[in-house]
């Protein structure tokens, strides 16, 4: 995926991706179609259909992690196609954010291998 998309980028990539997963849900379950999916996440089924369209943007962060939990996806993967970032995460960037900052430049260009193993460490407080 590519870090810089237009606006445009992400409502297409962020509907197309929410459109793909709910049709692969409903070729297994009838429950998945727009309408009871729109339902369960409290939207209005042409807004959603539009939504996954690419013709309007991304919904709020909120809308898009009730999204995320009933398709089964991954909520930061999600809110990153919509072109968003959890207010969680605001939260901790904004609590050392030259920390971060310089922390996600240097990130930028490393593999991902690379990547995991600082996740790993930081995860098992191996420092």
């Amino acid at each position: 995926m590519r870090l810089f998309v237009s606006y445009i980028g992400h409502m297409t990539h962020f509907g197309s991706h929410a459109r793909r997963s709910r049709e692969r849900l409903l070729e297994q379950d009838r429950h998945y179609s727009l309408r009871q999916v729109a339902a369960r996440v409290g939207l209005e089924p042409a807004y959603l259909s539009k939504v996954e369209r690419g013709e309007v943007p991304p919904p709020g962060e909120e809308t898009i992690v009730r999204l995320a939990d009933e398709l089964g996806e991954d909520r930061d993967v999600m809110l990153a196609l919509g072109g968003k970032v959890s207010s969680e995460l605001r939260d901790i960037i904004k609590a050392r954010p030259k920390l971060f900052a310089e922390l996600l430049r240097q990130l930028k260009t490393a593999p991902d291998h690379a990547i995991l193993r600082v996740v790993r460490q930081v995860r098992d407080g191996d420092w």
